[in-house]
């Protein structure tokens, strides 16, 4: 373990070393393949919703264009707590500086918050679409589809700063050994020696109540009315396709909150560290790769338009 002073006479650390995923040497390879495949596919499927975003015109919409902020975010996550994993294996280098990880929390927390915010505007977006469609074209025209996404990309990267001032004061580690495969704020917390009832304050009123529970009723409670809409519906086909439309993002909605309640309402004590580990581990590397799945494999336009690329592609 090694501490170094700073000008401040400050003790602080000058890097720390990333348990990683298991710490068993026969699973190391079966784990750097399993998270490589897992990065590429991610990759993979979220390019490719991307570029038929971009390219296919039937995809300018305000669903699609929330949609392709979706899949960058999914690829700058994995890629910001994955590629540790894998270059650790390679290099056999675990360690990261102090400042990377505290930069890499930073981004990674900032990426989680955009998520859970471009998903809120999403909801709006379904809200719009089946409770006022005759306005819809109005309401989400493409002027208010992108002050939409730049707020939530704004706010997302605002709203961490103060987790990020507060983690630099901390001056006290127990260790530098982090059980976990990136630098989270929950195992970070449990190697400092320092006072941060103040972390966990913010991390109580502003995590749970602002960057959490905030898009959670945000996000739900259009679909109160989307419902409400749905019964209303006399045909049941009528009914069917209301409920197709937002079938995709109230799929993709529920399996990451139930992820994240399972993540961080966990306590900090050190035999909770792996249960965390795992959650975590599904929530940055299987939930981005379902995404594409599900907005893939339960939308007929996304499975037209991806066999008629590959017919071009073809011949």
């Amino acid at each position: 373990m090694f501490y170094y002073m700073d000008p401040n006479n400050k003790t602080t650390v000058p890097y720390f070393i990333i348990n990683g995923i298991s710490n068993v040497p026969k699973l190391q390879l079966p784990i750097f393949l399993l998270v490589l495949l897992i990065y590429l596919l991610t990759l993979s499927g979220n390019l490719v919703i991307l570029l038929l975003v971009c390219l296919d015109a039937n995809f300018h919409t305000p669903m699609y264009f929330f949609l392709a902020n979706l899949s960058v975010l999914d690829m700058s996550s994995s890629t910001t707590t994955l590629h540790k994993v894998l270059v650790a294996f390679l290099t056999q280098d675990k360690t990261v500086s102090f400042l990377g990880c505290i930069a890499q929390f930073y981004v990674f927390s900032s990426l989680a918050c955009n998520e859970l915010l471009i998903l809120t505007a999403m909801s709006y977006d379904r809200y719009v679409a089946i409770c006022n469609p005759l306005h819809y074209s109005i309401l989400m025209n493409p002027r208010v589809c992108t002050l939409l996404a730049t707020v939530c990309w704004v706010v997302s990267f605002l709203e961490v700063v103060p987790y990020l001032a507060l983690l630099l004061e901390v001056s006290c580690y127990k260790s530098n050994i982090i059980n976990h495969f990136f630098c989270d704020l929950v195992p970070l917390l449990s190697l400092s020696c320092s006072d941060t009832s103040a972390l966990e304050m913010l991390s109580f009123v502003e995590g749970l109540l602002l960057l959490s529970l905030t898009p959670f009723v945000l996000t739900f409670t259009p679909y109160v009315f989307i419902i409400a809409a749905i019964v209303r519906i006399r045909t049941s086909g009528g009914r069917y396709k209301a409920f197709y439309t937002c079938s995709s993002h109230l799929t993709v909605v529920v399996l990451l909150y139930g992820t994240l309640v399972c993540q961080y309402l966990n306590p900090t004590r050190e035999d909770s560290l792996e249960s965390n580990k795992w959650f975590s581990l599904f929530n940055t590397a299987a939930v981005p790769l379902l995404n594409p799945l599900i907005y893939s494999l339960n939308n007929k336009d996304v499975k037209v338009a991806l066999r008629r690329t590959l017919h071009v592609i073809k011949y």
